[in-house]
């Protein structure tokens, strides 16, 4: 299956690029983030997570590299799997084919799971459906969708305004997510 994903040209037509799923995947993994799709940088490395946002999120979760990355114990199945192309603000959103065509099969073959990062409004609507109204508002309710889901706003430099709005994120939520992280890896 996780094959199968990797070669998905599912949304070659609607691309203006040629399709680069980018994901990682183990039965064995313990952690699932999920975040929005890859951007520009990553599409080019083909590795996820491979920019600011990613060193960012790193530091979130009180993890290095090379734990982030190993595939036993962290998955990364993005809402998107392919770069969706620039828009007039950043990049487009994740596109709508990847998650119904792929999340239920991959997640079905990775019975360990036991946490899953849910990092922007698009993995959380999917996920939560609407339980609340904002972005904000899911984040500040994270403690309410423990212990399968824990929301997080998208770590993309980006956001600076966000975090600075918000301070209670980074007072807060990013002690308990690391406890949670080290407890799910441990």
């Amino acid at each position: 299956m996780l094959n199968e994903a990797r070669n998905c040209q599912l949304c070659a037509k609607q691309l203006s690029h040629e399709p680069r799923p980018v994901l990682r995947a183990h039965a064995s993994a313990r952690l699932l983030i999920i975040g929005q799709a890859p951007g520009s940088r990553v599409h080019a490395s083909g590795i996820p997570w491979d920019d600011p946002s990613g060193d960012r999120l790193r530091n979130w979760l009180g993890v290095d590299k090379k734990l982030f990355y190993d595939e036993t114990q962290i998955a990364i199945v993005p809402m998107g799997f392919c770069y969706p192309g620039k828009g007039r603000s950043g990049d487009l959103p994740p596109r709508p084919e990847c998650a119904p065509q792929w999340h239920a099969a991959l997640l079905s073959q990775m019975p360990d799971i036991q946490l899953t990062l849910l990092i922007g409004q698009y993995a959380q609507r999917y996920y939560l459906g609407k339980q609340h109204p904002t972005l904000t508002a899911t984040v500040k309710a994270w403690r309410d969708h423990l212990p399968r889901y824990f929301a997080l706003p998208h770590p993309s430099p980006r956001n600076q305004i966000w975090l600075k709005k918000n301070p209670w994120f980074e007072k807060e939520v990013l002690l308990e997510l690391k406890k949670y992280v080290q407890s799910t890896l441990d």
